[in-house]
């Protein structure tokens, strides 16, 4: 069984209870207490959360999975960069005042849009960041903000037979799908230097950029780079990793609680140089090697070396 679902419209997908039914049924996401907006390629309903692979445990696919117990993590990372004592309000609804309680004003998806980035070229387009938490004082002017990227995963291969056999209470279909770890250092770090070199510019930036992501990409992140990272305290240019899992079993009818695993500190120079240094190069000589190796084979087989079988003389 290389890839399962583990959450269905934010339950197990064999849960029968009335509550997990009822978010099948209305294809419901509880997490965001919206209509699920994950698709298929055909614009169906995809409702699948997370996903379990033997080797990694439950692997996060879906970005509004980790928005659950009403955007905790965004209060995570406000409270780690701004201190105790504030609280998130949307940008049409700042009252900064009177409420004990200093205000960050989130800007993403459903609190007011995404700020976009410059970018490079004549066009001057960039990308865009998840979120951003700007502090603001009693008079709402802004004092310092942090940017925050929100990671979950994709897949090679599709896993929508397997979510269409639990919808019709088949069970477990095989699929051929699996998690796709090679997105992680072809594209997401990569989009993080960038947005992280531009933030490092900005003066109010005081925290850097915050990276929420799957326990499971954390760990490979680490197999990959560890060695070549150093830790920092939170700083203009620095890159803090936060990791989340689900926690352990789920019980019918309820929804699993979101865990945070860890937080780490290093820098967005410091992921740069380890994605590209000379640590994570092979070893010397192994373009010669397999050269030297496919010689080899075409001589043992009697093969000219356009391929075809030759006399030899």
């Amino acid at each position: 069984m290389a890839l399962d679902i583990a959450e269905l419209y934010g339950y197990a997908p064999t849960d029968e209870s009335a509550q997990a039914r009822e978010a099948r049924d209305s294809r419901h996401c509880p997490f965001i207490n919206r209509p699920c907006t994950k698709t298929f390629n055909d614009n169906t309903s995809n409702g699948v959360c997370t996903l379990i692979q033997k080797s990694a445990g439950p692997v996060i696919c879906c970005p509004n999975r980790l928005y659950s117990d009403g955007y905790r993590v965004l209060l995570d990372i406000a409270v780690s960069a701004f201190g105790e004592g504030v609280r998130l309000v949307g940008p049409t609804n700042l009252d900064a005042s009177g409420s004990g309680q200093r205000s960050v004003v989130v800007f993403g998806r459903w609190w007011g849009k995404e700020l976009s980035l410059p970018g490079r070229g004549r066009e001057g387009k960039g990308g865009f960041v998840d979120w951003v938490l700007a502090l603001i004082d009693e008079r709402e002017e802004l004092v310092e903000f942090v940017a925050v990227e929100i990671q979950s995963m994709d897949t090679t291969g599709s896993y929508k037979a397997l979510r269409d056999a639990y919808m019709a209470g088949k069970g477990y279909q095989p699929v051929s799908a699996g998690i796709n770890w090679r997105n992680v250092f072809k594209r997401i770090l990569p989009q993080l230097i960038y947005k992280g070199h531009i933030l490092h510019r900005e003066k109010l930036c005081k925290s850097g950029l915050f990276f929420v992501c799957p326990s499971p990409v954390y760990r490979k992140i680490v197999e990959e780079l560890s060695d070549e990272l150093e830790e920092y305290h939170r700083q203009p240019g620095s890159l803090t990793f936060k990791w989340y899992n689900l926690a352990s079993e789920q019980e019918t009818g309820r929804l699993r609680a979101l865990v945070c695993e860890g937080e780490f500190t290093t820098t967005v120079s410091q992921v740069a140089q380890a994605l590209s240094g000379q640590k994570r190069l092979p070893p010397a000589g192994v373009y010669e090697q397999a050269i030297r190796t496919e010689l080899q084979r075409v001589k043992k087989a009697g093969l000219s070396l356009d391929g075809r079988r030759g006399d030899r003389k």
